[in-house]
Parts: C-alpha cells; structure tokens; sequence
C-alpha cells in the first residue's frame, strides 16, 4: 500500500506520523517555506508541474491513494490531485481541518475584496495575517499595515507604510493581545484557515472589541470525500489497507 499525502500542514505530518511505518507514505511539500518542518518517512519537495505532472507521477510511483492535507486556501493543488486521482481510479481523501465560526467578522471571498473592505470601513492600522501571497492586494490602500507571514512576500507589491514581522505559529493568547495592543490596531484581515495554531489571534481581537475581515475558503471540488481529523484519514486509508 502506497499513499501520497499532500501536506505541509501539522495534521499532514501528524497523519505521517500516524500511519507510518504500517503504511508507506510520501509526503510531498511544495517547496515554499525555507526550512520546512519535515514529517516522518519519505518527502518529496516541489511541484508535479500540473495535473499532467501529476498524473504521471501517481502512475511511474504506483501510488495506490492519495490524502490531500494542503492547507485550506491551496485550491490548485486540491483541485489537480481531485481531477488526476479521478481520472486514473485512485482513491482519493482531502483532510480538511474545520473552518472557524466567523461570528461577526466581515466575510469576503477573495484577499482584493478584503482590501477594498479595509478602505470601505476607513481601517488605518491593520493586522494582515492573510499569507505572502496575499499581500499585493493592499498594495494601494493608505493604511498602515503590521504583516506576519512565515516568509517575506517575494515579488508582490508591498502597501506604501508597513511594518513586516516574519514568524511560523502556533501563538499565544497573551502574546496576540500584547501584539494588538502595542500596534494600537483596529483591524484585523485573516483567512479563515481554521485550527488551533493561529487561533489565538480571534480570541485576542473579540477581547479588544477589534473588527475581523476574514476571507472565506475557496470550495472543493464537487465529488471529494472529506474529514475534518487525522483519526478519520487514517481510519480510511486503513479501510483501503
């Protein structure tokens, strides 16, 4: 039984760690975060070059299914593995950690249209934790930005006054207030990526009455089989086994 399991994320590595050594596995990491932190068992780092890539990689390696534990907002990657495995007959997971309950945030469906609500609203210190990929958006917007990214925005556009923290979760409760408090921040701009690393910065802004722009995930493909916990993916591949 061999499995690809798309990860990056700490449920891949905990599924990694879960199956392994009963199940081979190869993780595959897309190659954009320096010093990754790697899980157990074989790795593969970089792209398959598309679903063409992909599908020829699925069969010259005999893989016999694959879980995709992506982080929620990797669409293209979750969209390519759906179409390949379909097409080939390949089992097929995706590991989706549960969604936050957006409460009273303000949801929107992409990062531009998170920047034009930051103008709408006339936010002028924003909390922007939406991803190096995201940031170009902002480009334009007259607020000041305080961004954390786990890497440092390469080639995107930066907004004209902002500060760049470069940091890897997961975070503190204490720490968020104190982050939010010392930056006299009056918004916050997040993906709802969901999960327990990254939460702590929700409870800090609702502690301090602080409005949340939070861009929703992007659908899955129609037809997947999903889980929301590693105990259910790896229930599943040891039903395949």
């Amino acid at each position: 039984m061999r499995v690809l399991l798309l990860g990056g994320t700490a449920e891949a590595r905990a599924l990694a760690t879960t199956l392994h050594p009963r199940v081979d596995v190869v993780s595959s990491l897309a190659g954009r975060v320096p010093d990754p932190a790697l899980p157990v068992g074989s790795v593969r780092v970089g792209g398959f070059g598309g679903v063409d890539g992909l599908r020829r990689w699925l069969r010259d390696e005999r893989i016999d299914a694959v879980v995709d534990a992506t982080h929620p907002f990797a669409a293209t990657m979750t969209a390519h593995a759906a179409q390949a495995c379909g097409e080939q007959g390949i089992p097929h997971l995706v590991l989706a950690r549960p969604a936050w309950d957006p409460g009273d945030s303000l949801v929107v469906e992409s990062d531009a249209q998170a920047a034009e609500t930051v103008e709408q609203q006339g936010y002028s210190r924003v909390f922007l934790t939406t991803g190096r990929s995201g940031v170009n958006a902002f480009a334009d917007s007259d607020a000041w930005f305080l961004i954390r990214a786990v890497t440092e925005p390469d080639g995107s556009v930066l907004p004209r006054r902002y500060e760049l923290v470069l940091s890897r979760g997961p975070y503190r409760y204490d720490d968020e207030l104190a982050l939010l408090r010392g930056h006299g921040i009056d918004a916050l701009v997040t993906k709802n990526s969901g999960g327990d690393m990254t939460r702590a910065k929700l409870d800090a802004a609702a502690a301090l009455d602080v409005p949340v722009v939070m861009v929703a995930r992007p659908p899955l493909p129609g037809g997947v089989r999903t889980v929301g916990t590693v105990g259910e993916a790896a229930e599943w591949v040891a039903g395949l086994v």
